[in-house]
């Protein structure tokens, strides 16, 4: 069975102001996620599903989803801030849905092979999908075998504001041993890259460490884990306005439990993401760059 790409769509841009997902970046009006599926369909996969908001489904669908309908197989889910397990409920006074791990756990009734997931304002070059598809074509996944698609970090910093990282730690063999989540990361004035963990300690980070894009590969049993762990994170910071479950504190739990391991994927692709206004002209120009050395086609078909 191909793999599916489960691509995560459903924030708003606050920072960016807008929904960047369907900003066009090609010379023909291409945006990033066209040239996510177009890549994710030339590495072998055959399903995309868009994790979205119901309140811009219809926008989304007729200036997204319809672009790929007579290409790949296109589903969509919903992140909705009730959706909880049962037993729990959105405290008084929240608004915003419980991060990453929420949002693909919107697909947990559609998955039941292996895929992919991927940030819809995340460019990553087509030898991060073809990547992904071999790991999952060689055998190596399966049931608690897990892989991540690593970039340094140095690569992935905005020269326009702060942005946040899984930061990533691995063996002599290539697999994670931790993955912890830094907010507010950004280059200072000393010339340092600095960012907040987790804890509120404001740590200096080594530039060629690698970290999460949220580029993932799972097996379908990681949905199992994202449960009990989601609700293991409900239970204990379900009660806070503003507190989030990401995917790679997830992955780091299946780490550090010893129920699974988790391969990171050396790319040589090109990464490069839009979380600020200012980001958009070098996006441009890095796509225009990549259609003159002819990775890909224009307009893109």
């Amino acid at each position: 069975m191909k793999p599916t790409l489960l691509v995560l769509a459903a924030g708003m841009g606050s920072r960016y102001g807008g929904l960047k997902q369907m900003d066009p970046m090609g010379p023909h009006g291409e945006t990033v996620l066209d040239y996510s599926v177009f890549d994710a369909i030339r590495a072998g996969f055959g399903r995309v599903i868009f994790i979205i908001r119901e309140d811009f489904a219809d926008a989304f669908k007729q200036g997204i989803g319809t672009r790929f309908a007579d290409r790949i197989q296109v589903d969509y889910a919903y992140q909705n801030l009730g959706d909880l397990p049962a037993g729990f409920t959105v405290p008084e006074g929240r608004v915003k849905p419980w991060g990453t791990a929420h949002a693909v756990r919107a697909a947990r009734d559609l998955i039941r092979e292996n895929f992919a997931v991927i940030n819809a304002d995340d460019f990553y070059g087509y030898d991060a999908y073809q990547r992904a598809a071999d790991f999952f074509q060689s055998g190596s996944a399966g049931k608690s075998h897990h892989a991540m698609v690593g970039y340094p970090l140095r690569n992935t910093l905005s020269d326009h504001g702060d942005v946040n990282r899984g930061i990533c730690g691995s063996d002599e063999n290539g697999f994670l041993t931790r993955v912890e989540e830094f907010v507010k990361i950004e280059r200072e004035s000393d010339g340092k890259v600095r960012g907040n963990a987790l804890d509120g300690s404001r740590r200096e980070l080594p530039e060629d460490t690698p970290v999460s894009m949220n580029f993932w590969a799972f097996s379908p049993d990681f949905m199992d884990h994202l449960e009990s762990e989601f609700v293991a994170f409900l239970a204990e910071r379900g009660r806070e306005e503003k507190s989030e479950c990401y995917i790679p504190s997830v992955a780091d739990s299946l780490i550090q439990s010893g129920k699974g391991d988790c391969k990171v994927l050396e790319t040589t692709g090109h990464w490069f993401g839009i979380t600020y206004p200012d980001d958009k002209p070098a996006v441009v120009a890095a796509i225009h760059t990549l259609i003159e050395s002819g990775e890909y086609p224009s307009p893109l078909v």
